[in-house]
């Protein structure tokens, strides 16, 4: 039993004093629920929702987007709908995580969440194809605080240990709107309009703000965190690097040529900056993603991994239900249904794994088998020809969410595994930022290709004068199932030419991701959560008198074990 001060002692301790948040072992003899244990699961419950509105909305315009780039007419505009999301999103991962480590996590959840509505209102009201496009930016700007900070206020309250329940659940949560997305992007669709795909995030976000003033409690950060000289200058070459990155591979070879003057100064401009970032961050103070981090061999790893597994998982899914709805003659609803095996084995294979891990503690053959298995079902989408059964290709969607539900999750948990609670926020951040770089790259790269394709194989097809769609940036699924048998197979055709083929060039991705995690350092998972708290805190005597659990050799925890402190607020 370890006795710690109350209100009216005198005790002497010094800023940054160290505690851990206890686990609690099942016992025969264990007594209810105690209150703490209830607020982790209001707190969880909460974070759930958070995770859920910014999950939703990177898949609910799948099935939703050939109706609205038909309407808006700016299908040369299509993959900019997904990448303007994510490359928004992936610049202000870094940037939430340093800054939450600092100040916390519940004001910056709070801003992502406005930001994130915004953007919402900005999207509904959208009569163009521009003005769509910075809505999604704006959503951007807020998902990415959504995300990661989700995931790192777990990390604040829960053990390596027990997380990974928590983390396979809420890679279940991913899964549910993953299908959920496409189902509520097509209902809206065919019922009362797209625009409805942003109107919904309103009532969702004042439910997650309420969740996150209302439930989110976490310990108070030690007086003078608001001083820290941030690195602004980090963050700015940060955002030019990413973003010249992704035009490379949203224009190259769709806009311009690949050896194009425009192609090539944004290659030029990306290594600049990148090597300008790295050179900022070994002199900032605070770095928004500290070079140091690259010395821990399981980050480095697991950050290689996550890169080659965002290029694949969004590369493939960022555009399938697109290509049902026009192979199949599917409606946006029904393409959305036919995301469900893939979502349903990615949901089983995240809760399973995450239990496993949490009964064993161990973690490194799973992600390994997972990205074999990821590149087996690419490998089997890229085999898909047009006239290829539904529920074959559906057999295929599953196979590839076995093989992501294997991998995804445990990836953060080994990366918040291997650093101190003080700087959870930022690896989980940095280690997402690269594999929000590969959704990027992945979904620009594939949909820039796909789109320059299709464009050349309609135009060998529909010789200039004998086009009967008015032009291929206003084909819809409805006109496309309305052309006469034959001009309906020949789009058929081209869509299938210029898509399934893409699946195959990524299986080495798949490959690449399971040869890096075979140099995972399997650490022992924590079994308590180290907190560095405001001395005013203790004085006040914000601990309570716990019993000690055994502690862990694994880094940044400690055996010394007493729980709460002074609630943000």
């Amino acid at each position: 039993m370890t006795t710690t001060p109350r209100a009216g002692s005198t005790p002497a301790p010094t800023r940054g004093a160290t505690t851990a948040a206890p686990t609690h072992p099942s016992a025969p003899d264990a007594p209810p629920a105690s209150p703490r244990d209830r607020g982790i699961v209001l707190l969880f419950l909460g974070l759930m929702v958070t995770m859920l509105l910014a999950s939703l909305n990177q898949t609910v315009l799948s099935s939703a987007l050939p109706t609205i780039v038909g309407e808006l007419d700016g299908v040369e505009h299509m993959s900019w709908v997904i990448t303007a999301f994510i490359l928004a999103s992936t610049i202000t991962m870094p940037i939430y995580g340093k800054v939450s480590d600092v100040l916390g996590r519940k004001p910056l959840l709070l801003t992502a969440i406005l930001l994130f509505m915004v953007g919402s209102v900005i999207g509904a009201v959208a009569g163009d194809m521009n003005v769509l496009i910075v809505g999604r930016t704006v959503q951007g700007l807020g998902g990415g605080g959504l995300m990661i900070l989700s995931q790192a206020a777990i990390a604040d309250v829960i053990p390596a240990r027990e997380r990974g329940r928590y983390m396979g659940i809420m890679g279940a949560v991913f899964a549910v709107s993953s299908v959920a997305g496409p189902l509520l992007g097509g209902w809206f669709t065919e019922g009362p309009g797209w625009r409805w795909v942003f109107w919904i995030n309103i009532p969702l976000g004042v439910v997650a703000a309420l969740a996150v003033i209302f439930l989110l409690h976490l310990p108070k950060k030690a007086r003078g965190a608001e001083r820290v000289r941030h690195d602004y200058l980090g963050m700015a070459l940060m955002a030019v690097a990413t973003t010249a990155l992704v035009l490379v591979g949203t224009w190259g070879g769709s806009q311009y040529a690949w050896g194009s003057a425009t192609i090539l100064g944004l290659v030029a401009l990306a290594v600049v900056a990148a090597v300008a970032f790295v050179l900022v961050e070994k002199r900032a103070d605070e770095p928004i993603i500290p070079l140091h981090l690259f010395a821990d061999r399981n980050f480095t790893v697991t950050t290689i991994a996550a890169l080659a597994t965002g290029i694949a998982m969004f590369g493939a899914i960022g555009y399938m239900p697109t290509y049902l709805q026009m192979a199949t003659g599917a409606s946006a609803t029904v393409a959305g249904l036919l995301m469900i095996p893939m979502m349903g084995s990615l949901l089983v294979t995240s809760v399973v794994t995450g239990q496993m891990v949490s009964r064993t503690g161990r973690y490194k053959v799973l992600p390994i088998v997972g990205s074999l298995i990821l590149g087996v079902g690419l490998a089997l989408l890229s085999t898909v020809e047009a006239d290829t059964a539904t529920p074959m290709i559906c057999v295929f969607l599953a196979v590839i969410g076995i093989g992501l539900g294997g991998s995804m999750q445990i990836l953060t948990l080994i990366v918040q595994n291997s650093f101190p609670l003080r700087e959870v926020g930022t690896a989980t951040a940095a280690n997402n930022y690269f594999r929000q770089v590969g959704a990027t790259l992945g979904s620009a790269v594939v949909g820039s290709v796909f789109i320059a394709r299709l464009t050349t194989l309609l135009a060998e097809k529909f010789p200039q004068g004998t086009g009967s769609a008015g032009g291929t940036g206003s084909l819809t699924p409805d006109l496309v199932q309305s052309l006469p048998d034959g001009v309906r197979a020949l789009v058929i055709e081209s869509y299938n030419e210029a898509l399934v083929p893409l699946f195959l060039y990524m299986v080495p991705l798949a490959i690449i991701a399971a040869i890096a995690l075979c140099f995972v350092h399997e650490k022992p998972l924590a079994t308590s959560v180290e907190h560095e708290i405001a001395a005013e805190s203790l004085a006040e005597g914000q601990l309570l008198v716990t019993d000690a659990d055994e502690g862990s050799d694994a880094v940044g925890q400690t055996e010394d074990v007493s729980a709460g402190t002074r609630p943000e607020r």
